[in-house]
Order: structure tokens, then C-alpha cells, then sequence
């Protein structure tokens, strides 16, 4: 099948054979006939897939056999990364169709913020936005939604996770109730089923097996601990010249401080939340342009993030969640190209990366620690994924006396004559010492009651 299959505009068409799209993605190929058709839908698809042209080209097309010129989609998207992605990608689709689009999102300085409205005043098709940032346009006046037709949620778990469930049903409030709605989400949990009900009618349902990586994707892990990790990272970069590549780190303070440590040898940036939009945009542009050449991160852009040809991901801490894992790998091997994966584990961490293999039904390569460094922890993959509790280990691998149960003494010895004489003579000693019961006052001497002459006793 190819995308001539599904009859789009010439128009339309013609942009698409000009960008070298050929054949359709499996998402691709479920998800544009159900949109085509006008009926709602609920699909789940992992990153990389190319969800984002499986709901853009036909509503494209859908605009284009309209003439419209009124704003037709809106689409929402949980990150100004994402929105701007989203964005860029629906500009390279429509250049042969005279179809705009605007971003919305905030975190910009007053600037941005004039720059949008009066983007919104001289009119767009579509518009691509972050929830907060839309809601503050809306509740101003400064949006005419009437004429809306579709309503696309993108990364919908994303958006529940980061608290929008309540934003989105104010932004619905403000729709016409007859409109196509899409909802696109990488995993498909319960609440966000039950929350799409209450925007979606009688939905179609399509869900991309996930879990999988891509082919093209060579995956490694190192059982190392923290204090190796930095110095691991910096004997991978320096094995190739590499042209792309992504760190992830769980919190931006770790961002903060590889970077502290790479910039001396690689040319490297990081992009964290504390950045001001202008740089991190001027980061990310810089990356695509492969003026960067790595990049340090935390998931803000696992997600957020369209670059082809990224050679190598590397994990220095290991994802909570297995899916996480999945959508960081879904960077690399994009559009048939091969890449690496890399990830770090300590000891504390083997739980959560034996529930990732789990996920993608594979066991992954453990590399051994190049041969000047010092013997990591060991990996007991067969142990964990048994539910037995891990032995464990010491820095040098060896592994630790167990601490529980009773403590062994040496058995007792059997004490000699002379000192059996002692014990005897120390008992008539203390015998001897004890004080006498008064039968006449046991009950009234002072301390005393029906314990007796016993010290720091309360009664009763």
C-alpha cells in the first residue's frame, strides 16, 4: 500500500511525493480511512510511529476539498516542544496547499505572547496548543471556536499525567458539540479510556502493538553504579564520532551537572525546564541542525522531540516506567535507520530495567565495563525476573554475608572444676546478701505494694 491509496488532493499529494513519503506507517495505514470517514477515534501508538502525520494529512486533505479559510482543528499537545514539532510538521505538509497553522503555548515573554493574538486576528486553519496557554486566550476573548470541525488530542497520557484532564473539558465547553474528535495517546490505561468518553462519540478504536522497538535499534546495558557513570559516558563518546545523540537523566539537576562534566571535552548542551523558551528553542534548532552534537535531557524530550538520524540514546539512569523506555529508544533508528540504545543500571535500578525487558520481550546485551575500570555490580537477571530477592553484593562484586535470622555464637564450654566452685560460692554469696521480708509490714514499707520491693513500679 501507498499513499496514493487513499485518493488525497493532487495538491496534497504533490507535497507529499516532493517530502518522499512513500508508504504509509501501520498507524498510518489504520488511522487515515477512520478520519477520512468522519468518525471519532481512539488510538494508541507509540512514539515514532508517525501518528502525527496519521491525523494531520487527513484533515489536510478534508480542508483542502472544503476551500475553508475559517479555523477548522485545533490541536493540543501537553509541551511547547511538542506544539512547535506538531507545528513545523503541518507547514511542511500543506506548502503546496495555501493551509496555515499557529502555535500556542506559553512560557514566552510579552513579546510571544502579542505575537500569537495577533496571529489568531488575521486567521489560521489550524491551530496547535497547550492547554493552559489556550485557556488564558479563551477566557479573554480572544478565540472564535464556533467554526471548529476537529478537535485532535495528541500524547493524551502525557496530558493526564501532567494534570490537564480539567483544562481540556473547559477547553471542550467552548466547541460546537458536532465536530470530529481524535485522541491519540502511547498508552492506553484506564483513566484515559474512561475520560475519553466523555469527549468522544461512539469512537473507533486502533492500537499499535507497543512495547516493540524498532528493528533498527542495537540495545546495551552496563550493570554499573553511580559513581562509574560519568566516566562511562565519556570513554562511549569518545569511541566514534558521533553526529547525534540524546542523554537522558531523571532529574535536571543531573542535566545540569553532566553537562558541567562533557562540555570540557564534547561539543554538548542541556535542555531542562529551567531554561527561558528563546534558548531552549534556540538548543533544539541547533541539535536538528547538527551545530549540537549531543544532547543531555530529561523525558520533557522523549516525546517532544522529531529528528531523524540520532545514532545513539544513552539511559544514564534507568526509566521508572518500562513505556518510558521505550518512547527514549523510539528516538534512534527513525525512518529505517539503525542506531544504538545504551543504558545504565545500578544495583538498585535491576528491578525496573528487568520489568523493560519484560515489556519489549527481550533480554538485552550486557556490556562489559571497558578494562580500566573497577568491577560494577553484578546484574542477576534470571534471579529478578523469578521474583527471588537478589543477593547482595559488595562494591567489588563479591558477595555480602547475609545480616538476618539469629545471630551463631561457638557452642559453650563445658566449664571446669575450679570454676564450678566459683559459680557455686558467688550464688551462696549473693544468697547471703539479699535483704530479709518484713511478714509484719510487707504490704505497708515504703516502695512496697503487690509487687513487692521492686523499683520503678507504677500501680495499677
Amino acid at each position: 500500500m501507498d499513499f496514493s491509496s487513499f485518493n488525497f488532493e493532487p495538491s496534497l499529494q504533490e507535497g507529499l511525493d516532493a517530502m518522499g513519503f512513500d508508504q504509509p506507517t501501520p498507524i498510518q495505514e489504520k488511522a487515515i480511512p477512520v478520519i477520512l470517514n468522519n468518525k471519532d477515534l481512539i488510538a494508541c501508538a507509540q512514539t515514532g510511529t508517525g501518528k502525527t502525520a496519521a491525523f494531520i494529512l487527513p484533515v489536510l486533505n478534508k480542508i483542502s476539498k472544503s476551500g475553508s479559510d475559517k479555523l477548522n482543528t485545533l490541536v493540543l499537545a501537553p509541551t511547547r516542544e511538542l506544539a512547535i514539532q506538531i507545528d513545523q510538521q503541518i507547514q511542511g505538509f500543506s506548502y503546496f496547499l495555501g493551509i496555515s497553522s499557529i502555535p500556542i503555548y506559553g512560557g514566552g515573554d510579552g513579546l510571544v505572547w502579542e505575537q500569537q493574538k495577533k496571529a489568531l486576528e488575521t486567521g489560521a486553519e489550524i491551530v496547535v496548543a497547550t492547554p493552559g496557554r489556550l485557556i488564558a486566550l479563551l477566557a479573554g476573548g480572544k478565540m472564535d471556536l464556533s467554526s471548529l470541525e476537529h478537535l485532535i488530542l495528541d500524547e493524551a497520557d502525557r496530558m493526564m499525567d501532567m494534570g490537564f484532564s480539567d483544562d481540556i473539558l473547559k477547553i471542550v465547553n467552548y466547541l460546537p458539540k458536532k465536530r470530529q474528535t481524535i485522541l491519540f495517546s502511547a498508552t492506553m490505561p484506564s483513566k484515559i479510556r474512561q475520560f475519553s468518553m466523555k469527549i468522544l462519540n461512539q469512537p473507533e478504536e486502533i492500537s499499535i502493538a507497543i512495547g516493540k522497538t524498532a528493528e533498527g535499534v542495537t540495545q546495551a546495558m552496563y550493570s554499573v553504579y553511580d559513581t562509574q557513570k560519568e566516566n562511562l559516558v565519556r570513554h562511549i563518546l569518545s569511541q566514534k564520532n558521533y553526529e547525534a545523540v540524546i542523554i537522558f537523566a531523571s532529574t535536571k539537576e543531573k542535566v545540569k551537572g553532566l553537562f558541567k562534566v562533557l562540555k570540557k571535552h564534547f561539543d554538548v548542551e542541556a535542555f531542562h525546564s529551567d531554561l527561558e523558551q528563546i534558548d531552549r528553542e534556540k538548543i533544539m534548532s541547533a541539535f536538528k541542525n547538527k551545530a549540537v552534537k549531543i544532547l543531555i535531557g530529561t523525558d520533557i524530550i522523549s516525546r517532544g522531540i522529531d529528528v531523524v538520524g540520532i545514532e545513539l540514546v544513552i539511559n544514564f539512569d534507568t526509566p521508572g516506567d518500562p513505556e518510558d523506555y521505550v518512547h527514549r529508544v523510539g528516538r534512534t533508528a527513525r525512518a529505517d535507520k539503525e542506531g544504538e540504545a545504551i543504558t545504565f543500571v545500578n544495583p538498585k535500578d535491576q528491578q525496573k530495567f528487568a520489568r523493560i525487558e519484560k515489556l519489549i520481550g527481550m533480554s538485552i546485551t550486557q556490556n562489559p565495563l571497558p578494562d580500566d575500570f573497577e568491577k560494577g555490580p553484578i546484574y542477576q537477571a534470571d534471579t529478578i525476573k523469578s521474583n527471588r530477592k537478589p543477593v547482595a553484593h559488595d562494591k567489588n562484586g563479591g558477595n555480602k554475608p547475609k545480616s538476618k535470622g539469629k545471630k551463631k555464637f561457638p557452642p559453650r564450654q563445658k566449664p571446669t572444676q575450679h570454676a564450678q566452685a566459683q559459680q557455686e560460692q558467688s550464688k551462696e554469696s549473693k544468697v547471703e546478701h539479699l535483704p530479709k521480708p518484713d511478714s509484719n509490714n510487707s504490704q505497708n514499707s515504703s516502695g512496697s505494694g503487690k509487687f513487692g520491693n521492686r523499683k520503678n513500679v507504677i500501680e495499677p
